[in-house]
């Protein structure tokens, strides 16, 4: 039974009882009827309407209650001229106008926030108490190589991304630069905030590819044009030198002059050489901005397969031509590309040795032309790998890391992403993706 309930069942009690006394009067003596009759009938009514006033006021406590639990911060509740019930709803009234300025601010902060977490470069990965992921900006889903549909609710460990899994060996607290996909660099840090009184987890990415790569360059730039300019300037002064020396061959006994001009051929060859050695990294230096024009990648390969078959028969090694076999034009510069698909297909000669299959694919991937280069060479150690793509870093014994560094650039400039993956033990695939970006600037 409510409470309403019980206290009207209280006063018609009280009332009957009253109106027995009543009867008894009356039985007794009726001049007292009126008066009884009077009393109890003014009795009834303020009970009534006392009732009525208690009610109002545990109506509004009701309809209060039910506002804040609906969490309706809009309404406000009409003063009733009742000095106690009137303090409680000014107390209401001044608590939700708060609880609404309150709501108000922190929609405007979350909108702010979600602004900034879309816009910003850097990439913020948000993981709830299990280690699966609850936010991922933009930024972070590119890095990932995943969208956030297919990131919410996911171990960040279960994903089969090398950064994913990078992100999960770094312990609390830890900064490092990682290695990723396509030769880009991350840089990582895994913090923790408290929430609810518990550790959550977060990692801030923030990328350093073009930045690292633009300042490699221009430091090797400078060094690389230093070297060649004291390199060029010996080099054409001591070549002159020793060409004037060869004419006084003549005067010398015909025993002595043959090993004199050998010598002197001999460090002409070699000074010769070293002149060139250093023209091939200035090579790298001079690379101009591509000249684009619409070629079909699959003629372009095609075209390049002739050339590396006689040394790829020396080697015993089979060269296969996979998928299609046109994929429409794609902008590009023919002789940059030329060169970077022609070293890196001789780089997988070089990296199988002798006896095995160096596969060529083309073939499209989320509507982009894709070449692929895949070598049964013994893949790549993890020493290796965290040099990928380092400015002239070479595994070749004497090697100097030019052909890599330069199809890097040719790569970079056209804006074409790449990337150089293996697993211990091979294969190795080396992957071009034709997009349509522009050119990055050198």
């Amino acid at each position: 039974m409510s409470l309403r309930a019980r206290f009207l069942a209280y006063l018609v009690v009280v009332h009957l009882l009253m109106a027995g006394v009543a009867w008894f009067v009356v039985v007794q003596n009726r001049l007292y009827l009126l008066a009884v009759e009077a009393v109890l009938a003014l009795s009834f009514l303020t009970g009534l309407a006392l009732t009525r006033r208690f009610f109002e006021s545990l109506e509004f406590v009701r309809e209060s209650a039910q506002l804040l639990e609906d969490s309706d911060f809009m309404s406000r509740v009409r003063e009733v001229k009742q000095a106690d019930v009137d303090r409680l709803i000014h107390v209401y009234n001044r608590m939700v106008d708060a609880l609404r300025g309150e709501r108000v601010q922190v929609q405007e902060q979350q909108q702010f926030l979600s602004l900034v977490l879309r816009e910003s470069p850097g990439g913020i990965v948000v993981l709830d108490f299990d280690g699966r992921v609850t936010l991922a900006n933009p930024a972070a889903e590119r890095l990932l190589q995943a969208g956030g549909e297919s990131l919410a609710g996911v171990e960040l460990g279960a994903l089969d991304r090398a950064l994913a899994r990078a992100l999960v060996a770094l312990a609390p607290g830890e900064r490092r630069v990682l290695a990723v996909w396509g030769g880009r660099r991350v840089r990582a840090l895994h913090g923790t905030f408290l929430d609810r009184g518990f550790r959550r987890s977060f990692y801030l990415l923030e990328e350093l590819t073009d930045e690292l790569r633009h300042s490699e360059k221009a430091a090797y730039e400078k060094l690389i044009r230093m070297l060649s300019h004291e390199v060029n300037n010996t080099v054409g002064a001591s070549n002159s030198l020793l060409n004037s020396c060869l004419t006084y061959g003549v005067q010398l006994h015909p025993h002595d002059r043959v090993d004199f001009e050998h010598a002197l051929e001999v460090v002409i060859a070699r000074t010769e050489q070293l002149s060139a050695f250093m023209a091939s990294f200035a090579d790298v230096v001079r690379l101009p901005m591509p000249q684009l024009a619409p070629v079909e990648p699959a003629a372009l390969v095609d075209g390049l397969l002739p050339l590396i078959r006689a040394q790829a028969e020396t080697r015993r090694i089979t060269v296969v031509r996979q998928g299609l076999g046109s994929m429409g034009d794609v902008r590009l510069d023919r002789g940059q590309m030329e060169q970077a698909l022609l070293n890196v297909m001789k780089n997988g000669l070089e990296a199988i040795g002798q006896d095995g299959t160096l596969t060529v694919r083309l073939l499209r991937r989320d509507d982009v032309a894709v070449i692929e280069v895949e070598d049964t060479g013994p893949g790549l150690s993890d020493e290796v790998r965290t040099h990928l793509f380092t400015p002239f870093f070479s595994t070749k014994e004497g090697g100097q890391g030019i052909g890599l560094t330069m199809v890097q650039e040719i790569l970079a400039g056209h804006g074409f992403p790449f990337a150089l993956e293996a697993a211990r033990g091979g294969p190795t695939t080396f992957t071009v993706m034709l997009t349509s970006r522009a050119p990055s600037a050198r």
